[in-house]
């Protein structure tokens, strides 16, 4: 199981690592949407198997435009944020009012408000917080969405895995092998204090090799070394936050992990789920704390 796990996160981190350096942005939007819909069918997958009812075809549809329209609008430019954040904004009202439609004419949906709910949280949780990926890549994007993926764009993919992971990395050894007390055992019986120090060592001290290597430069994002270390420290919380908010809803669905696509890993949004809530952190400060 450890090997499994070893060998499928170097190959998951060369992929990650090639895909955000050789891609083209066409190729890069749909890397982030295939990943956006594979989340949400794991998770409308988990939410039938507590006999939770939801729109899982709508909700993928719904999903894949939130993507779509943040890729093909957003930009660095002051009109093209306004643009991306209204494009976003008016696919999931859109999505939303198209579902209380849709419910209103199906005779085999028992709870059609707890359908409709659930399967926007899908959205939410597996589509819109994935989708700022989309913005950490594009939104310092110059020239056409046919252009290869800019350099500020890559660096900011690329540090958030590689501090993100390393929180995870540090946490799950460090608790493996020096875990002793228990952190949540409701929501996760395997996670430690011991890990969550860990993991949040790991994740500052990659953070601040990564601004050291990068000369505190990510393209044109300035981050000076005390940035670096309250990214990584942050970071690393949104990533714990992710984990157990997954780990929680595994939990009452009685599963161990969300699917079996990645042997020693699980499913999708077990790699992801920290991503999930590490992405808006980053891009958040990004753009109020650094305001670029």
């Amino acid at each position: 199981m450890l090997r499994q796990r070893i060998v499928s996160g170097i190959v998951l981190g060369l992929a990650a690592v090639l895909s955000a350096t050789l891609l083209p942005s066409p190729a890069g939007w749909l890397v982030i949407l295939v990943l956006g819909l594979l989340a949400q069918y794991e998770f409308y997958g988990m939410m039938r198997a507590m006999g939770i009812p939801v729109f899982r075809w709508l909700g993928l549809c719904g999903g894949a435009a939130v993507i779509s329209a943040t890729f093909w609008t957003i930009g660095f430019s002051h009109d093209q944020m306004l643009h991306g954040y209204l494009a976003e904004n008016l696919v999931l009202g859109g999505i939303l009012l198209f579902l209380f439609i849709w419910q209103a004419f199906q005779k085999d949906y028992k709870q059609p408000v707890v359908a409709v709910a659930m399967t926007m949280l899908g959205i939410l949780y597996g589509a819109y917080l994935l989708n700022y990926l989309t913005r950490l890549a594009f939104h310092w994007h110059e020239g056409t969405r046919l252009n290869p993926v800019g350099r500020t764009g890559q660096f900011m993919i690329l540090y958030l895995i590689a501090v993100v992971k390393a929180s995870d990395t540090g946490a799950y050894f460090t608790g493996r092998f020096l875990g002793r007390h228990k952190l949540i055992p409701r929501l996760s019986p395997n996670k430690t204090w011991e890990g969550l120090g860990g993991g949040f060592l790991f994740s500052l001290l990659v953070s601040l090799l990564f601004w050291w290597f990068a000369g505190g430069q990510l393209g044109v994002v300035h981050v000076r070394i005390w940035d670096a270390a309250i990214l990584g420290v942050l970071l690393a919380g949104a990533g714990v936050i992710g984990d157990l908010v997954e780990s929680m809803i595994k939990r009452n669905a009685a599963i161990k992990d969300s699917g079996q696509l990645i042997p020693g890993m699980g499913g999708v949004l077990d790699v992801l789920d920290s991503l999930l809530f590490g992405a808006p952190v980053l891009y958040a400060y990004a753009v109020l704390v650094l305001r670029v």
